[in-house]
């Protein structure tokens, strides 16, 4: 069992080692976690004496088995208790993060367990994202930024790269939704926007930005 701090530590690892599969610099934690350097390299010390993470000072971390294992737990609550909010509770998907945030360090492996039966063992959460199964498994999508895709082209929306509330909201204005069948019609030159069709019924210009934070299936 880890504290609070800790598992959003190992949390924050995994993430910005793209998913275990990278090294990571003590100023990328301390920017993602909002901390000083010094402080996160103290508590990569005590990490690394529990195990949880590969760390030697001034090269990157890497998180040990163990600590992948924790990190894909943590991750797998927090993102089960949005699909609770979102489908049980009627929350906003703009309005999850932040108490899935509390609810994730939740210790009760029966709770988690229970909870994923009681939503009927759902594989993504309402951001679109992979809900890791108890054993650290993820059912990842075919899926394509919409910033890479070509004129004419379609797909899907099957997920956001960017779960930040005003993008949501944003997103929400414009009718953009998980299910949403999106065409492209046209890329503008001067500043890389795309005019699309959305779900077959109006046609919407989206900045470069929002193009780079949109999933379609691929």
């Amino acid at each position: 069992m880890y504290s609070f701090t800790e598992e959003n530590y190992i949390k924050a690892i995994y993430k910005l080692s793209a998913n275990g599969t990278q090294e990571v610099n003590t100023n990328s934690i301390a920017e993602a976690l909002d901390t000083k350097a010094a402080s996160v390299t103290d508590m990569l010390r005590k990490l690394s004496n529990k195990g949880i993470v590969h760390y030697v000072k001034y090269r990157g971390v890497t998180l040990s088995e163990q600590g992948e294992r924790t990190a894909l737990q943590v991750i797998r609550k927090h993102r089960l208790w949005e699909v609770f909010l979102v489908d049980k509770l009627k929350f906003n998907w703009d309005e999850v993060h932040e108490v899935a945030e509390e609810l994730e360090h939740i210790n009760s492996d029966l709770l988690i367990k229970r909870l994923d039966e009681f939503l009927g063992y759902p594989k993504f959460d309402p951001h679109g994202d992979p809900i890791p199964s108890e054993n650290g498994e993820m059912n990842l999508k075919q899926q394509k930024l919409l910033a890479e895709m070509e004129v004419n082209d379609s797909g899907i929306v099957v997920g956001v790269n960017d779960t930040q509330p005003l993008f949501l909201q944003y997103l929400d204005k414009m009718g953009i939704f998980l299910g949403a069948k999106v065409k492209v019609i046209d890329r503008i030159a001067y500043d890389n926007s795309l005019e699309i069709n959305l779900e077959n019924k109006k046609n919407l210009v989206v900045s470069s930005e929002v193009s780079r934070n949109i999933f379609l299936s691929a």
